[in-house]
């Protein structure tokens, strides 16, 4: 019997996967990358016995593979909250997806673990830019407002990680950043620790303070983009960049764009007053993938950023 974690690599698969091999540890082989390689399961050659448990990665994307492993005979458990499609019946299948756009993986796994290890879940759902469930929760665990604040940071630092073509563009391969997680039960302890938290800090807040310096394009009432440069920092503050805005503009919609060498990569985010419509815009383009209120667009042809604006813009008119 062989054991796989396959998880995303930003803050919502890692605490997620934290939550649960606190709550059943043991050693599994890890398989992961940089935030937008989701199609994970085909790196995986499963046999009989093996068991595998998957988080924050669309089922519907992996689906084939799904079929494959099963009819291998592997077992499988899936956590997440992107789109789904239709959720195959197997026995060998044991399936936790909720799609709300409240939702994340990690708080989907605080529910089943009954909030065992929930200071994870809190850091995941600021991660993912929902700051509402995470500062819900903070209360419940009756956290001190600097503790509450710690947790943001690292939720937002460890997203922030996540984001690169390749990862020669993260700061820290998101194996090497679960493992030393791992060895801190307790995210707090994590920050006072200090190295690597504060190496994340500073470099999301220099990418960032790039970032904004970018002008930002207003489409409609209800929705912008900015242009970042086809540099390693732009792909590393393209989510936080995206969030950022959310949180300053919560009635608009954005949209990230990233040059690459040929078209663009983007980020887009539905506004956080409205958590809805982000992924149907993706899915409009063949690259396209995500969720509600947090999508993206892995390739756009430059041919195609017409189209997109004036998706934007129908989907986000604004009032």
């Amino acid at each position: 019997m062989r054991f796989y974690d396959i998880y995303n690599g930003d803050a919502d698969g890692i605490c997620a996967l934290l939550q649960l091999r606190l709550a059943e540890p043991r050693e599994a082989t890890l398989v992961t990358g940089v935030k937008r390689d989701i199609r994970l399961l085909e790196r995986v050659q499963a046999g009989p016995g093996d068991r595998l448990t998957v988080l924050d990665i669309s089922l519907d994307t992996n689906r084939a593979h799904l079929t494959r492993v099963l009819d291998a005979g592997a077992e499988v458990q899936w956590f997440d909250h992107h789109h789904a499609g239709s959720i195959p019946r197997h026995p060998a299948l044991s399936a936790h997806i909720d799609t709300d756009p409240a939702m994340c993986t990690s708080l989907i796994v605080d529910r089943y673990l009954a909030g065992r290890f929930r200071l994870w879940a809190i850091v995941a759902a600021f991660g993912d830019n929902l700051d509402a469930p995470a500062r819900a929760l903070a209360r419940q665990a009756s956290l001190q407002a600097a503790e509450t604040e710690s947790l943001r940071e690292l939720g937002v630092c460890i997203n922030y990680n996540a984001y690169g073509e390749s990862i020669a563009d993260l700061r820290y391969p998101p194996e090497a950043l679960y493992r030393r997680l791992r060895s801190c039960a307790d995210p707090l302890e994590f920050v006072r620790r200090g190295e690597e938290f504060a190496a994340l800090k500073q470099a999301s807040t220099e990418d960032l303070s790039r970032a904004e310096s970018f002008p930002v394009e207003v489409l409609s009432a209800g929705c912008a983009l900015v242009t970042l440069p086809n540099e390693a920092w732009s792909r590393r503050v393209v989510g936080m960049f995206a969030n950022r805005l959310a949180q300053r503009f919560p009635r608009r919609a954005h949209a990230i764009l990233v040059r690459r060498a040929q078209g663009y990569l983007v980020s887009l985010r539905a506004p956080l007053e409205h958590l809805r419509g982000a992924v149907s815009v993706a899915q409009m383009f063949s690259s396209g993938g995500g969720r509600e209120g947090a999508a993206g667009i892995d390739h756009l042809p430059d041919a195609d950023l017409a189209r997109l604006m004036e998706a934007m813009k129908q989907a986000w008119p604004g009032r």
